[in-house]
């Protein structure tokens, strides 16, 4: 039984692409927020989620370091999703007609020369999924979005232009999560993610992160935020190349948890083909 992946977004979103990708076989509930996906897997109505956490344009997805140690999920896998952005527009309706164009606040400016050269107008939406499903709502020739050739299947649009994104190397990584852990060796490159506070001693960071030299573990990212809303409490995400099995990666890992007054792993995931 092929069960039930939960996004964030409404149909349509580029979370809702990510899951068609990665689990093609899986029925798909659309959530209002990351906190609602999170809940429906821990409630039973949804099996897995489907959760963005960087983009290679802006960066880090706001508040989802925040919410995975707190979650109860694991990471299970992870998908690098191409963000192409489409102009999507009332079927029959021609480029030359359209003069405004809906979409997130995010997607806009990544469309920025494609917009000034066919005279639109960016709008702000709340979601590009839902901009899509409004622009179909109205039937406005003028209005169109910026959102996935998704959103346009499901709404019934047509695609007056596609991949109108300013930058060709768009990516979202994705983080699928489940409830329960999965520390088989799924692959033959696997990654482990976990978050960690040091001790309060001086560099503590800098003697944490010696281990994963000297046994030559590489570390593909280092991030830091606060926690608690405060300065003084600094929380660290980090991905490694490795299994915690891997005789490197436990010796580095023994060597921070030495300097270090939480350490929880988050999941360990083959390491995708597109990484």
């Amino acid at each position: 039984m092929p069960g039930t992946i939960a996004f964030q977004g409404e149909p349509g979103a580029y979370s809702h692409e990510a899951c068609r990708q990665t689990r093609p076989d899986m029925e798909v509930l659309a959530c209002r927020t990351f906190e609602d996906v999170i809940e429906a897997v821990r409630d039973g109505r949804a099996d897995l989620a489907m959760l963005p956490v960087e983009n290679s344009t802006y960066g880090r997805v706001a508040d989802i370091h925040r919410l995975l140690p707190e979650s109860g999920l694991h990471i299970i896998d992870e998908a690098f999703v191409r963000v192409h952005i489409n102009l999507l527009g009332v079927p029959g309706t021609e480029l030359s007609e359209v003069k405004e164009a809906f979409s997130h606040l995010v997607l806009l400016p990544q469309c920025t020369r494609f917009l000034r050269e066919n005279g639109i107008q960016g709008r702000i939406s709340s979601d590009n999924a839902r901009a899509a499903r409004e622009v179909a709502e109205a039937g406005i020739r003028s209005q169109a979005a910026l959102a996935s050739e998704l959103a346009a299947e499901v709404y019934g649009l047509d695609v007056l232009a596609r991949h109108v994104e300013d930058a060709d190397h768009n990516t979202t990584r994705f983080l699928v999560m489940a409830p329960e852990a999965d520390f088989s060796r799924r692959g033959e490159d696997m990654m482990t993610t976990f978050v960690f506070r040091v001790r309060n001693i001086p560099a503590a960071l800098y003697k944490a992160m010696g281990g994963f030299a000297t046994n030559g573990v590489n570390m593909t990212k280092l991030e830091s935020y606060m926690v608690d809303g405060h300065f003084t409490a600094t929380q660290f995400y980090a991905d490694i190349d490795g299994h915690p099995e891997d005789r490197a990666v436990q010796l580095a890992m023994e060597e921070l948890d030495y300097f270090t007054s939480e350490l929880h792993i988050l999941g360990t995931y083959p390491a995708a083909i597109r990484r």
